[in-house]
């Protein structure tokens, strides 16, 4: 067993495609089926039931899966405590984060570690919240940022920002034209919602839930820029972060609707798997966010 073989049924594992995992790896797929076939001499046990139509792994195979997983990751954070020797942070940065997040907040604190560590190699994966919390516990990502909540028990989590959310319409919506509003005035409207698994999209369940709201109807996107578009084109309300709405205000194509006596909070948390503690690129991380937001977790 070696670390190209562990990387190859990792890889095939989580793609499900011999072909695939050698665009993936760079290699051929002959040896893609080499490395798997030594695995499983080495083990004595089929990793993969194959079909011309199908590849599923086998119940040892998911075990493995699951080590090969850890292995992956101590290995590559033993190459990470060499380089510590000599003082530079390099090497690569897996982070996960949630879209309003990834797409809105994050991108001034890439900026600052690319002036800051030009050799840290940076990359990001975006999901919503759910997708970033699996991320992060299978190791697929070394560090996630989510404005959901998790009860997961396997991961460590902590504040580090609020963000405010509003209630926003067209212009031209019949709400929009209120200085303020009630919540008997959200009854019988139609909202546009992200999808289940997203930290936003259950925040707007929550306040719908908690205030006994009866929805007209209700269209679930997969993305803020989606919803945006729906709501310049006067399909309704939603509700989103100030960070995702703040240039459609200012230039006009979004209102925000304002209730009286309410205001909508949330906080964001970076996540990550007790084994990432000590990774010096996490750490670096973890100190740039908490600098760049101080105070407000």
């Amino acid at each position: 067993m070696n670390y190209d073989e562990l990387k190859t049924f990792v890889t095939l594992a989580e793609v499900k495609n011999f072909t695939k995992t050698a665009e993936m790896l760079l290699m051929s797929q002959p040896s893609v089926s080499l490395h798997i076939k030594n695995l499983e001499a080495e083990f004595q046990t089929k990793l993969f039931l194959r079909s011309p139509k199908f590849l599923q792994i086998t119940p040892t195979g998911e075990l493995l899966y699951e080590r090969a997983k850890k292995m992956l990751t101590i290995y590559e954070q033993t190459k990470q405590d060499i380089l510590e020797h000599h003082h530079i942070i390099k090497g690569e940065l897996k982070i996960g984060a949630s879209f309003t997040i990834g797409e809105y907040i994050l991108p001034p604190l890439l900026y600052d570690l690319q002036q800051h560590y030009p050799e840290l190699k940076l990359e990001v994966m975006i999901g919503n919240t759910e997708e970033i919390v699996k991320a992060v516990r299978l190791y697929q990502v070394d560090v996630g940022l989510i404005e959901g909540q998790t009860n997961d028990k396997e991961i460590c989590v902590h504040s580090f920002m609020k963000d405010e959310l509003f209630i926003v319409s067209s212009p031209h919506h019949e709400l929009a034209k209120k200085e303020e509003v009630t919540m008997a005035d959200l009854q019988n409207q139609s909202w546009v919602s992200r999808e289940a698994g997203s930290g936003t999209g259950g925040y707007l369940n929550h306040v719908i839930r908690s205030n006994g709201l009866k929805v007209k109807s209700l269209l679930t996107i997969s993305s803020n820029q989606g919803i945006k578009e729906m709501l310049i084109n006067g399909m309704g309300l939603s509700l989103l972060s100030y960070s995702v709405i703040e240039r459609d205000v200012q230039h006009g194509n979004l209102s925000i609707i304002k209730v009286k006596n309410q205001s909508f909070i949330r906080t964001l948390s970076y996540i990550y798997a007790p084994m990432m503690t000590d990774k010096r690129n996490v750490k670096t991380f973890i100190n740039a966010l908490l600098n760049k937001w101080p105070n407000e977790g």
